[in-house]
């Protein structure tokens, strides 16, 4: 599943991230979010095993929910990534040699960005989604502000910092989504506990609904 059937089939725009989930647990896991609403799942390249994850993941709910890699930095790993079944990648950077391999291989692209200048290099490789990162550093204004110059198909999703208690504020600046990761997931917390903790993520951001 992409990104934009995912989204097609209702799935509010929130990015699991599972930075350090050990493949063993990933199904499990992926499970839990799904069942919570989250059907938007990342697996950061820096985890312990992140292609075995990916694929533990695509094969249990991959016709539910987009299986994505961060932190995906090289050519090589947009290509691992691929092979491992994932459907989307994510960026700390504007390469554009990574961004026009991984749209080669068929992935969606989500790039990270902070300035102007990165945001649009990104848009002229190809990218509609981008990642404000890290979005607390900037906040919600600077969302509001950029999206004011970006092209209006430009969906800019806010990563780092995003959680329940801010989303409102997310989603009132502009926000197309957010990508959360230890607030939802950390290591050593098991499927339960994450499938809780997704709920009320996603009822927050309904709650928020503009």
């Amino acid at each position: 599943m992409t990104v934009d059937e995912a989204l097609a089939a209702g799935a509010p725009p929130i990015v699991a991230i599972l930075r350090g989930i050990q493949t063993g647990e990933s199904a499990a896991i992926a499970e839990a979010l799904v069942e919570a609403g989250v059907r938007l799942i990342e697996v950061p390249f820096n985890s312990p095993d992140p292609a075995g994850s990916i694929r533990a993941m695509a094969e249990a709910v991959g016709d539910r929910a987009a299986i994505g890699g961060g932190t995906v930095i090289s050519t090589a790993l947009a290509e691992t990534l691929a092979q491992a079944g994932g459907t989307f990648m994510v960026s700390p950077n504007v390469d554009i040699q990574v961004l026009s391999r991984s749209r080669e291989l068929g992935l969606d692209v989500l790039p990270g960005f902070l300035t102007p200048t990165e945001a649009f290099a990104a848009i002229n490789a190809g990218a509609r989604d981008l990642k404000l990162f890290p979005g607390s550093v900037l906040g919600s204004a600077y969302i509001k502000a950029i999206r004011e110059v970006l092209p209006p198909q430009t969906r800019v999703w806010a990563v780092g910092g995003v959680g329940v208690s801010n989303v409102a504020e997310y989603r009132a600046a502009g926000a197309f989504g957010i990508g959360v990761g230890g607030s939802l997931y950390k290591p050593g917390l098991d499927a339960a506990a994450v499938g809780t903790r997704a709920h009320d993520l996603v009822a927050a951001w309904n709650a928020a609904d503009t």
